[in-house]
């Protein structure tokens, strides 16, 4: 049985009809950019995600590079960030001239540990960007805590937590201004780029508005010098469709991880997810660690199974960011994780029997060692 890493059959094929409708709605009206789908979609985000402000814009590295103009962080400041993270995090604090200082997850969710957070505060640091990592609320009330204590911004980074919660509160919802990601493989995705911010603080939610559209916020007027990220009006109108079954689609990954959580106890030294007291988890991935992982990989890929690795190399041993000057053992949580994270099969959709061909092919792997 071959079986991808991500099909999007299941979600797709059913709602065909209703995408190319609402598609062709918009090639009928003819107003492309920063339309009436646009503005539905901001309303219907903002309305799922509990908070009063949603702007669409292109992209989730937008959405935080924008966040983090908006609150004015800049060249000579700090911000604190996960060790493991996907680059786009960093870069985005890249962007506006500020540094990236590394903060190491909890060894169990695999998330921004807040514990660490006040040994990497320094009179440099402007604020913190939190991410939902695969899925997983981060402990939100602890981060918001320090923030405080501190004077800091957050920023969150929901772009993998579409729908999760933290002690009932949407993701998304906590931080002074947030960031997500409409990219398709996002457990609520486009056919292309998308992104959007949240918030609940009108002035930030205007600044985002006027920074999106070159700084404007009537047509020919520029008040600051700002950017071309906007929401496309083809991309709103088909995450108008897909917003109502989201729901639905994460319930359906639920059951898929529960699957994998029963068979897979035991298995060999597999460390499956957990998830924090407090939290939701809406398993955008299911990542499992090995220290075989690499074996582990190659076998199931000879079995016509797909995985892939988030991530490989965390950021402070990029070649992008040499220029830190961050050695090799210097977050060592993260650089574990690198060498025995897998990322398994996930999507709304799955069949039983797809979810047990996996799993048997993962005991099989270890009988056999």
């Amino acid at each position: 049985m071959n079986i991808p890493f991500l099909s999007f059959a299941p979600q797709h094929d059913p709602i065909r009809e209703e995408v190319l409708a609402a598609i062709a709605g918009v090639y009928d009206k003819q107003w492309y950019v920063l339309g009436d789908q646009v503005k539905a979609f901001e309303a219907a985000y903002a309305a799922f995600n509990e908070v009063n402000h949603c702007v669409g814009v292109a992209n989730g590295l937008d959405a935080l590079h924008l966040a983090l103009l908006a609150l004015n962080v800049g060249p000579g400041d700090e911000v604190l960030v996960p060790s493991n993270t996907y680059i786009a995090t960093w870069l985005a604090i890249s962007f506006v001239g500020a540094t990236p200082v590394a903060v190491e997850p909890n060894t169990a969710t695999y998330n921004i540990d807040p514990r660490r957070m006040e040994a990497a505060i320094t009179p440099k640091t402007k604020g913190i960007m939190s991410v939902h990592l695969y899925g997983q609320a981060c402990e939100m009330t602890a981060i918001m805590e320090v923030a405080q204590r501190y004077g800091l911004w957050v920023v969150e980074d929901n772009a993998q937590a579409q729908g999760a919660a933290w002690q009932g509160q949407m993701t998304g919802s906590f931080g002074h201004v947030n960031g997500t990601s409409f990219y398709p493989g996002k457990n609520l995705g486009a056919l292309g780029d998308a992104g959007a911010v949240t918030t609940n603080d009108e002035i930030l939610g205007g600044k985002i508005r006027t920074l999106r559209n070159y700084g404007s916020q009537q047509k020919y007027y520029n008040e600051v010098i700002g950017y071309n990220s906007r929401l496309d009006e083809l991309q709103a109108a088909v995450l108008n469709v897909k917003l109502p079954y989201l729901q639905d689609w994460t319930q359906q990954r639920r059951t898929v991880a529960a699957l994998y959580n029963q068979h897979l106890a035991g298995v060999g030294d597999l460390i499956l997810p957990v998830t924090a007291v407090g939290a939701t988890h809406v398993y955008h991935l299911y990542v499992v660690r090995t220290t075989h992982r690499d074996r582990l990989q190659h076998y199931l890929q000879e079995q016509g199974i797909g995985t892939l690795i988030h991530y490989p190399v965390p950021p402070h041993l990029q070649r992008a960011y040499t220029h830190l000057g961050i050695q090799e053992g210097a977050y060592p949580i993260a650089e574990e994780l690198a060498k025995t994270s897998l990322s398994l099969p996930m999507w709304p959709g799955m069949r039983q029997e797809e979810v047990t061909a996996v799993v048997e092919g993962i005991r099989s792997f270890f009988e056999h060692l």
